[in-house]
């Protein structure tokens, strides 16, 4: 087969493929040109999550009749006073999306200059169909409608209008938080979504777009190291979330995607959240433009840095001195109860505390475990802090018909110290609970449905619209693991119920976690088919923390029900629940072997 010259047509829809994915990825571009454009106010409206249309209009310099003509040709661009394109400063090049977008939906192009006339410029699938004036207030109004029309192999890939809808906001949020100096309003199908004030801060601007209560649980970051600096908000170690989107990363005002950058974030939290949980940031470094590559990628999301290791050194360095400057705010103190536990305990006579609370630890079956409720059973005018012992009910059994062996103690109001007939058995309190809870919601799933628990007060939880959104999605789904939950405004939700076996459980943070937990999931695939993480998740917030003090019945029944549960072994995250130490490896240790 011969060489030939692809045909104009198909050259700007080959073209159109690396930059327009989506909706999103034509709304970036959009947004970009207004805020290179010198914009203060920039006003998005989408319809059918951008599916249908989506306008961006802005009050910037504007273009004459010329300059959109030339805008809608392929590589025309305001952005480089010369050939230099390395030192481009701006998001993008006005005019490199453009024709490409044009060539795959219907677009419209308004301008005005302040002092000039306005003029359209209509453009359906690279075809020019309308040109004239036009009357607007100076800027400039791109309104794009029909994307992949006519390209059905295309839209046949795009997602639902609600999973598209999701990543246009996502989409000006980072935009937005990238220039608090820049007013944003969003309207979706006739209802404003989002709308920021030109001239924040940027911490208030972060905590408006993310969550509230961030600004109450963060540390601000200003750190520079020769010519790179690093500004941002960095959430403390226990604000964190169940996945990482809420990590916002920006170079040289550009938001990103960078390995090195997620990379960096990470690192810092690493000795202090679980493998598990994510923390919440958003980082602004800048530096030198000779320093950076922004060419490395055709949407511009990923960055190449000249000298990565100075870049990694300064965020590490810059987010641990933070927290540490945070002091106790970085983790979270141990509960009063805990430490109350540990204080003496007269008994008298009939098995009773000094004070005449009852001390005797009573028979608990696994719905009642599953609560945990502390029961007072110290003195608070204890003199001094000493070992407790609890008076036996009976015999203490025989730990040669255990596996696991019988409870002796607890470590640290974390771990069960157990004695077995072959060794001693160390058992994580919390990652064992975890998985014996999910096991129980496996269980009752298969028969039918989870067990709840309903609220005596529903609950109302704020998310952001979005989560809102995949929750009300899943919302039968998540009845039969047995939370009820309805949709309650555009950025609530309202908890009904909640799963019994869990007891009491932080009603807010379940929520958000699954709202978090079904983001990252394939809008095809059902829920039930990641039942381990959205059960896991669930299982999580209703087992007993690290940090609770049991009773010896209550270690006891616990090991039990793990000696007949399957898969009890590991954690819902893969950590193992138990380890064993053998009588052989203890005599070792004291020499007596």
């Amino acid at each position: 087969m011969s060489i030939r010259r692809l045909p104009e047509h198909l050259v700007n829809r080959i073209a159109a493929g690396e930059v327009v994915e989506r909706p999103a990825s034509a709304l970036k571009e959009l947004v970009e040109n207004a805020i290179d454009a010198g914009a203060e106010r920039i006003a998005v409206t989408l319809r059918e999550g951008g599916l249908a249309a989506i306008e961006v209009a802005d009050d910037g310099c504007g273009m004459r009749p010329a300059e959109i003509a030339l805008a809608l040709e392929r590589h025309a661009t305001s952005k480089l006073p010369d050939d230099a394109i390395e030192a481009v400063e701006t998001l993008g090049f006005r005019g490199e999306a453009l024709p490409s977008i044009a060539s795959v939906a219907r677009l419209s192009i308004e301008s005005r200059v302040r002092g000039e006339d306005g003029w359209r410029r209509i453009v359906d699938n690279g075809v020019l169909v309308e040109e004239g004036p036009a009357a607007l207030p100076p800027g400039t109004r791109v309104r794009m409608e029909a994307l992949f029309e006519r390209v059905p192999a295309r839209r046949k890939f795009l997602r639902s209008a609600r999973s598209e809808y999701a990543a246009c906001v996502d989409v000006v949020k980072r935009l937005a938080m990238a220039r608090p100096d820049v007013g944003f309003t969003i309207e979706h199908d006739g209802r404003r979504v989002l709308s920021v004030p030109p001239g924040e801060s940027r911490p208030a601007r972060v905590a408006a777009l993310t969550d509230r209560e961030l600004a109450g649980n963060s540390v601000i970051l200003d750190h520079v190291r020769g010519e790179i600096r690093l500004e941002g908000v960095a959430g403390l170690p226990t604000f964190n979330r169940g996945v990482a989107d809420h990590q916002f990363l920006f170079v040289n005002g550009r938001p990103v995607r960078d390995r090195l950058l997620v990379g960096s974030v990470r690192a810092a939290y690493q000795d202090m959240l679980a493998r598990d949980r994510h923390p919440v940031v958003a980082l602004f470094v800048t530096l030198p433009g000779g320093e950076v590559d922004v060419n490395v990628h055709p949407a511009k999301t990923e960055v190449r840095f000249r000298e990565p290791s100075l870049v990694r050194g300064l965020i590490v360095g810059g987010l641990r001195a933070a927290l540490d400057a945070a002091g106790h705010r970085s983790a979270q103190r141990p509960s009063a109860a805990a430490l109350g536990q540990w204080q003496s305990e007269p008994i008298g006579a009939g098995g009773a505390a000094a004070d005449g609370v009852a001390t005797l630890p009573l028979p608990i079956s696994e719905r009642q475990y599953g609560v945990w409720d502390a029961r007072p059973s110290w003195s608070p005018q204890a003199p001094a802090p000493s070992g407790r012992a609890e008076i036996a009910v009976a015999a203490p059994p025989s730990a040669a018909a255990h596996p696991l062996g019988i409870a002796r103690g607890q470590v640290a109001a974390t771990y069960i110290v157990a004695e077995a007939e072959d060794g001693l058995v160390l058992v994580d309190q919390h990652a064992a609970h975890e998985r014996l809870v999910l096991e129980r919601m496996r269980r009752a799933l298969a028969q039918g449905g989870v067990a709840s628990q309903a609220l005596l007060l529903p609950e109302v939880v704020e998310l952001d619209e979005s989560g809102c959104d995949r929750l009300e999605t899943r919302a039968d789904e998540l009845t039969g693991l047995g939370l009820e939950l309805e949709r309650f405004g555009p950025r609530a939700m309202l908890v009904r119920a909640v799963p019994a076996m869990l007891g009491r459980t932080d009603v807010r943070g379940l929520v958000i976690d699954l709202a978090d937990e079904i983001a990252a999931y394939d809008e095809a695939l059902s829920l039930k088919e990641k039942l381990d993480a959205v059960a896991g998740t669930m299982a999580c917030h209703g087992s007993v923390r690290a940090g609770r003090v049991l009773s010896v019945a209550e270690m006891n029944a616990l090991l039990r029900e793990m000696e007949v549960t399957p898969h009890s072994g590991q954690c819902n995250h893969g950590r193992p629940t138990w380890v064993k130490l053998a009588l052989g490896d203890v005599e070792k240790l004291f020499g007596r072997k």
